[in-house]
């Protein structure tokens, strides 16, 4: 790896640690305890997936480490808005698991851990291809004008037009089996509604503000599911 890119990553390595601290103190705070062996599998999850993806990343598609870190400049306000709400969706699927472990409203059985891993992984696919795709990805939606902005249609891009939302959508389905929480999918409820429009509002934006978009959306009909919608 490049001198260049050293700091991003370790910068990237930093965050991440940030957030998954934040994630799992959530999940353990409102759990009240930690011998919950479920959720220890699930960060065990989580950690190994940073460690595989990272120098992936690295590998296929180094600028997407900078992308990643920090402000943009030039986000749309409405996806900034829906970014936060995103995020907000993703804490709240962990606080109502937690809780519902602390308090035993519901409580699905272990073997629907295993179901929860195999969507887990089916949900990390598609993220991962994008990812190392589409090197104009950022958190937030923006024309990136100075980098020559163009469509990307290649790779998981000919299948749907937006499928790192349909990973994360399958991903995080995955976290109330793993945690063994029904209660945990009203959360992930509001994160569906979250991306469906999401989607809409950035198709609008890029078929009128990125050339290209408009042809790219006729030949890639689906947004999310293939031959859905």
């Amino acid at each position: 790896m490049s001198r260049q890119l050293d700091e991003p990553v370790w910068r990237l390595l930093l965050r991440a640690a940030i957030r998954a601290v934040l994630m799992w103190g959530v999940l353990f705070g409102c759990a009240g305890r930690l011998d919950w062996p479920r959720a220890w599998l699930f960060v065990a999850l989580l950690v190994t997936t940073l460690a595989v993806t990272i120098p992936v990343f690295c590998r296929e598609n180094p600028r997407i480490l900078r992308t990643r870190l920090g402000k943009t400049q030039g986000a749309k306000l409405f996806d900034r808005a829906l970014y936060a709400l995103t995020m907000a969706s993703l804490l709240a699927c962990l606080a109502v698991a937690g809780l519902d472990f602390r308090f035993g409203r519901s409580s699905l059985a272990f073997k629907w851990t295993y179901l929860g891993l195999l969507v887990y992984v089916a949900g990390c696919i598609p993220i991962g291809l994008a990812a190392a795709t589409n090197p104009f990805l950022e958190r937030t939606l923006r024309i990136q004008q100075e980098r020559g902005h163009v469509a990307v249609t290649t790779g998981p891009y000919r299948v749907v037009r937006h499928p790192l939302y349909a990973g994360v959508l399958l991903m995080t389905a995955s976290w109330p089996l793993l945690l063994g929480s029904t209660w945990a999918y009203l959360p992930w409820a509001v994160l569906v509604v979250t991306l469906i429009v999401r989607t809409a509002l950035e198709d609008r934006t890029l078929r009128r503000e990125l050339s290209g978009y408009e042809e790219y959306s006729r030949q890639t009909r689906y947004r999310l599911i293939p031959e859905v919608w």
